[in-house]
C-alpha cells in the first residue's frame, strides 16, 4: 500500500486544486454579474438625469473645458519652467566654454613660453659646450707648448750640461710662521705672567 500513498496525495492535491479554480470562477461570474447590473443601473440613472436636467451636459463640457484649461495652465507652467531651466544651462554652458577657452589660451602662453625658456636654456647649454669645448683646446695647446718648452728646456742643459731645473726630487722648505719667530725673540722675565 505504501506505493499508493502519494498517487493518493497528488490526487488529493488535485482535487484541492479544481475545487479552488472552481471557486475561483463562481466568484468572477458573480462580480461579473454585479458589474453588469451597477453598468445598467448607472446608465439607467444618467439617462434620468440628462432628461430632467439637460443642462447637465453643458456643465460637464463645461467642467471638460475647466479641466482641459487647467492642464494646459499647468503645461504652460512646465513649458516655461523648462524654458527657464535651458536658458540656465545655456549661460552655464557658455560661461564653461569662456572659462574653457581662457584655460586654452593660459595652456598655449605657458606652452609658449616654455618653448621661448627651453630655446634659450639650449641656446646657453650649446654656448658653454662650446667655450668647454674651446678651452679644452687652449689646455691641448698649452699642454703641447709646455712640452716643447720641456724639451726645449732639456735640450739647452745637455748642452750645457748643467743639472736640470724641474728635477722631481727637489723639496719644499717648510714655511716659519713669522708669529713663532717673534716670540722667541721677546726675553720673559722671572715673575711675569705668561697666558698662553
Amino acid at each position: 500500500m505504501a506505493p499508493y500513498v502519494p498517487r493518493t496525495r497528488d490526487a488529493a492535491a488535485l482535487r484541492m486544486k479544481q475545487i479552488a479554480l472552481d471557486n475561483q470562477s463562481r466568484m468572477i461570474r458573480h462580480l461579473r454579474a454585479k458589474l453588469g447590473t451597477e453598468r445598467r443601473e448607472s446608465a439607467a440613472i444618467k439617462e434620468g438625469l440628462e432628461r430632467r436636467y439637460p443642462a447637465w451636459k453643458e456643465i460637464y463640457k463645461f467642467r471638460g473645458l475647466v479641466e482641459a484649461k487647467k492642464e494646459h495652465k499647468t503645461d504652460q507652467i512646465a513649458l516655461e519652467a523648462s524654458h527657464k531651466t535651458i536658458a540656465g544651462l545655456t549661460e552655464i554652458g557658455l560661461c564653461m566654454s569662456k572659462k574653457i577657452e581662457r584655460m586654452k589660451a593660459k595652456k598655449q602662453k605657458a606652452r609658449e613660453s616654455h618653448m621661448e625658456c627651453h630655446h634659450k636654456l639650449q641656446a646657453r647649454i650649446q654656448e658653454t659646450e662650446d667655450t668647454i669645448q674651446e678651452q679644452h683646446l687652449i689646455i691641448e695647446a698649452l699642454v703641447e707648448e709646455k712640452a716643447s718648452l720641456l724639451q726645449t728646456i732639456q735640450g739647452l742643459q745637455e748642452d750645457n750640461v748643467a743639472p736640470a731645473p724641474f728635477d722631481d726630487e727637489w723639496e719644499d722648505e717648510p714655511e716659519e710662521d713669522p708669529e713663532e719667530e717673534g716670540l722667541e725673540d721677546i726675553p720673559i722675565g722671572e715673575g711675569a705672567i705668561v697666558d698662553e
